[in-house]
């Protein structure tokens, strides 16, 4: 009999940064502001680790377009009431001028025990991701799902770039929130298991040695979800357009489906190590879009053009089941106007051109990632 279809279920999680709208600085968020936020939108929005950032999280949708309905609302929701306080929230995984070195964690248990867990590595998080669900209840097909799904993290993280700035200096990077996360323990791609067993048992010696309280902890960038039967994807850097978030969350979720689809037939994607896989990996972070991937099939350097050519030829049939084909085709939209590394180095770089200096430019690239931030609402 032929194995049931998981449901591929999506969530859609954001962390955002909250700036002033006059200095466009780093604000801390009140709690008045969360109450006013959580009183609308529940337990879709919580508090993060430093005072200066937001999380919100979607409902489990069936569809991108629902996940895109209620994302909005949550976007909207946010923007509406820290405007009340004069304040702003952008989608960008590092503030371009903000020193890390100013801001305060949030004071809750859950995090004075991060901060005296991670120590100094901790104070430097000023950084936002976005993260995917896409829901598979069978244990031991995420474990198989998380083995192949993540050949295509590079590709997905390079078109998710959002961080070329890190304390008013371009970094050189497209990713530099990676480089800053990559700090922490139990990070970066996800080891090869062989079944869930293996897993659990592997978390289960880390809880028992009282190094973790739970899964939640590890937070490599794939992993099978601690509280929900998903796997979870959390390389992204979270964008600040709405439409790219719903265009990276169709391609984790398509590509989910063609490899469950595959390893239905026999045809289990191929299982590359990761020292290779990491390669691309720094690929992304370093270049985003702009340079080539390797194809571990081929053993060269293709363009990334090509790269996301192929994947849209492979997730054809599960675009269409899934009813997201205008979104993952959007990948296309985002190779053509750059990530939004590219645009806020174009955005810096007119300011300049205009006579702006070094924290005016710095200052206009805020303006852009607010505006960005409302574009799609």
């Amino acid at each position: 009999m032929a194995q049931e279809a998981p449901p591929f279920t999506i969530g859609i999680e954001e962390e955002y940064l909250l700036v002033d709208k006059s200095t466009y600085a780093l604000a801390h968020a009140p709690d008045s502001l969360i109450d006013a936020c959580k009183k609308d939108l529940a337990d879709k929005v919580s508090p993060e680790f430093l005072q200066c950032q937001i999380e919100i999280g979607t409902g489990v949708c069936r569809t991108i377009g629902e996940a895109g309905a209620d994302l909005a609302h949550l976007r909207r929701t946010v923007a509406k009431h820290a405007d009340a306080y004069g304040l702003a929230p952008i989608a960008a995984s590092c503030h371009p001028f903000a020193d890390w070195k100013d801001q305060h964690h949030t004071d809750k248990e859950r995090y004075n025990k991060l901060r005296r867990d991670l120590a100094g590595v901790a104070r430097r998080m000023l950084i936002c991701g976005m993260h995917v669900h896409v829901g598979i209840p069978e244990q031991d097909m995420r474990i198989r799902l998380v083995n192949q799904l993540k050949y295509f993290l590079p590709h997905l993280h390079a078109l998710s770039t959002s961080s070329p700035y890190w304390q008013g200096d371009d970094t050189g990077m497209n990713s530099y929130r990676l480089t800053v996360f990559d700090n922490l323990p139990r990070t970066g791609l996800p080891p090869y298991m062989k079944d869930w067993a293996q897993f659990s048992s592997t978390v289960e010696t880390l809880i028992q040695l009282d190094l973790i309280e739970d899964a939640s902890k590890i937070w490599w960038d794939l992993r099978p979800s601690s509280k929900f039967p998903t796997i979870e994807s959390r390389i992204c850097d979270v964008a600040p357009r709405m439409e790219v978030t719903l265009t990276l969350a169709a391609l984790t979720q398509c590509l989910t489906r063609m490899l469950w689809r595959k390893s239905m037939d026999g045809n289990g994607w191929r299982v590359v190590q990761n020292f290779m896989v990491g390669e691309n990996r720094w690929r992304a972070q370093r270049y985003g879009v702009s340079e080539g991937l390797i194809d571990f099939g081929r053993k060269s350097l293709i363009p990334f053009s090509q790269a996301v050519d192929e994947i849209l030829e492979l997730i054809a049939e599960d675009a269409e089941a899934l009813d997201c084909v205008s979104e993952v085709e959007a990948a296309r939209n985002i190779l053509r106007d750059g990530t939004s590394s590219d645009q806020q180095r174009a955005v810096y770089q007119a300011a300049i051109g205009k006579g702006a200096d070094k924290q005016e430019a710095l200052s206009v690239v805020v303006a852009s990632l607010i505006a960005d931030f409302h574009a799609d609402l």
